[in-house]
């Protein structure tokens, strides 16, 4: 019940965020305005920008006055500046980003604001002059996850958290949030393990861990990538159901994981409305209005915990989102 409620919650918010976009009083769902350059950089190539992109798309054919980019990093800062670069030579002057490395890309992000609007999503750079981050709350999100872990460790244990870059802000938030959640349990975090969004590096950590740690407990992936890479790794060390395994977002190998019991549960975000809202707000702002700049400067996206309670439910939805049938 829960489950479906949260998803009813989202169309609702989805709803209630078209409807102020339409009575802003400088567009409508058909936005008519001066003609603007606008585009989504992700942080890297995981799967769960698939669905980002569809968000992206839906509010590119809603705004008539806007022309739309996505474009995908190769999870290094440096691959996010030539884009930006590349971007903005193009005449581009909005641009919705996660930023790999907030701390050392805030000039980036300054530069951009200069020239347009610049929003963080998905990862956010507080310190910079972006106008807003649309996202999840990492640390509720990483609270989410410790939950789902003293569930599969109710006896505590030893675990190993394992991100591809740990200077995110997503990734420390996430990994704070774990720690809030274990506090004052028997659960112990033994380290946080970093790959530099190299898939075949994420999975070697995994393997690594389960030879140097053989009372290992669980094994905690922080990333859209790192829940099939542990999966692959205890695979092949025979490991699958004596390690228990909790992750983020939904790889289609983390949700059959799931479904076949192999991985204990993952947190889900909603990369549709970061796309869609992002887009959304950065034409809202550029044509003048401001009204949507949530208060704060942030505005969270709701996540969800799912399990093999509700991954089949979860499943049809996400299906249906991608596909539109």
């Amino acid at each position: 019940m829960k489950f479906a409620l949260y998803f009813n919650r989202a169309i609702v918010i989805s709803a209630l965020a078209l409807t102020a976009c339409s009575n802003s009083g400088s567009s409508d769902t058909k936005s008519e305005g001066k003609p603007v350059k606008l585009a989504f950089v992700t942080n890297n190539t995981a799967d769960f920008w698939t669905v980002a992109r569809k968000g992206v798309e839906t509010a590119g054919k809603e705004l008539s006055n806007a022309t739309v980019e996505f474009r995908v990093a190769d999870g290094t800062a440096a691959g996010q500046r030539q884009i930006v670069d590349d971007l903005l030579t193009k005449g581009v002057t909005g641009i919705a980003i996660s930023p790999v490395d907030p701390a050392n890309q805030t000039e980036m992000l300054n530069n951009i604001a200069k020239k347009g609007v610049v929003v963080t999503q998905d990862s956010d750079a507080p310190s910079s002059d972006r106008a807003a981050y649309i996202g999840t709350d990492n640390v509720a999100a990483g609270k989410q996850a410790g939950d789902l872990i003293k569930q599969a460790l109710p006896n505590g244990g030893k675990i190993m958290i394992f991100v591809g870059r740990l200077d995110a802000q997503n990734a420390k938030e996430r990994a704070e949030g774990i720690r809030q959640a274990v506090a004052g349990t028997k659960i112990e975090i033994l380290d946080i393990k970093t790959d530099d969004t190299d898939q075949v590096r994420a999975k070697a950590n995994a393997a690594d861990t389960i030879v140097k740690h053989p009372d290992i407990a669980a094994m905690v992936g922080l990333w859209n990538y790192n829940g099939p890479a542990i999966l692959s790794a205890l695979k092949e060390a025979k490991k699958v159901g004596k390690i228990k395994v909790v992750c983020f977002d939904d790889d289609p190998a983390t949700v059959a994981g799931i479904m076949d019991g192999s991985i204990f549960g993952t947190i889900v975000q909603q990369p549709y409305e970061f796309g869609y809202q992002s887009i959304r707000l950065m034409n809202q702002i550029l044509s003048g209005d401001k009204t949507g700049i949530p208060p704060g400067k942030q505005k969270f996206i709701d996540t969800v915990a799912v399990t093999k309670m509700n991954v089949n439910e979860y499943s049809d939805r996400i299906s249906h989102l991608k596909t539109g049938n």
